[in-house]
């Protein structure tokens, strides 16, 4: 760094190097672990890239085995530090989106937090959540199927009236189209939309039995929480402000689809929504 104001010789007698050492670390030619690092930084940034910037050092370096890399975790970590890529962090939202109705008479709760599933469409969790754009604020409805955490139909628009988690429902039960929906739970907090007559009619139309919480607060709903939370840290967040819902959409539709097809979870053994549900329908051949 100083080698312009003191030349390299006077620095080296004071700080006790010999020039030759100077030289012969100049000249030197890079080392295999350096070479390695250098390749493995540009497979690390591409699966950051890859996966919407949001994966720790953990995720890439568990993406990093799929593909076939024998690198250890710390190693990630230390590469990615000095690459400057961080993953994202999840934090606390609070969502206003649910209005309870106590003046209708509301489902049992046929879950009571217990959010697993033994096989695909035997439970589905239902959640509204909101997003500031600059033309005023604009919600987006999740219908996600629990067994192996996959968004099954989604939907954004600019009011809370039924239509949007109709809509989100609808899409979802379309997905599902040719698999049976008779042993179905649907659960969703108490707000006035999922206990709407022409929602629970299309539930009831569906062969799909309701199920709404009992308390009213977010461990009535966990995985759906966490379903918004993922949205808000992995999309909406990083890649806003937004204009208005038109573009907020599209952004939902491509975080959608990584969610599903790309991105790993942990409680589903470090595959993807699609990986687990395909593994699961190759069992029942």
């Amino acid at each position: 760094m100083n080698r312009s104001r003191f030349g390299v010789e006077p620095i080296c007698d004071v700080l006790q190097f010999a020039p030759s050492t100077y030289y012969a670390a100049k000249s030197r030619p890079p080392s295999k672990r350096s070479l390695d690092d250098a390749a493995l930084k540009v497979a690390i940034a591409l699966v950051h890239k890859q996966h919407h910037d949001v994966y720790g050092a953990r995720k890439v370096w568990w993406q990093l085995q799929r593909e076939g890399f024998d690198v250890g975790r710390d190693r990630v970590a230390r590469l990615m530090a000095e690459l400057d890529l961080k993953g994202v962090k999840r934090g606390g939202y609070k969502t206003v989106t649910t209005t309870p109705d106590t003046g209708v008479e509301r489902p049992t709760d046929l879950v009571k937090r217990n959010f697993t599933a033994p096989a695909p469409n035997r439970l589905w969790v239902a959640d509204i959540t909101y997003v500031w754009t600059w033309e005023g604020f604009a919600y987006t409805a999740f219908v996600t199927d629990v067994f192996s955490r996959m968004i099954v139909g989604w939907r954004v628009g600019t009011s809370l009236a039924t239509d949007l988690p109709l809509s989100a429902l609808e899409m979802a039960i379309w997905a599902r189209r040719g698999q049976s929906l008779d042993h179905l739970v649907h659960h969703s907090d108490r707000g006035v939309q999922y206990l709407s007559i022409v929602y629970t009619e299309r539930l009831e139309e569906a062969g799909v039995a309701p199920s709404v919480g009992t308390v009213g607060d977010s461990y009535d709903n966990a995985l759906a929480e966490t379903v918004n939370g993922l949205y808000k840290t992995e999309c909406t967040i990083p890649r806003g402000p937004w204009r208005n819902a038109g573009d907020l959409e599209i952004a939902t539709a491509t975080w959608v689809e990584f969610y599903d097809k790309l991105r790993l979870h942990g409680s589903l053994g470090w595959m993807t929504p699609t990986e687990f549900e395909s593994a699961y329908w190759e069992r029942q051949q």
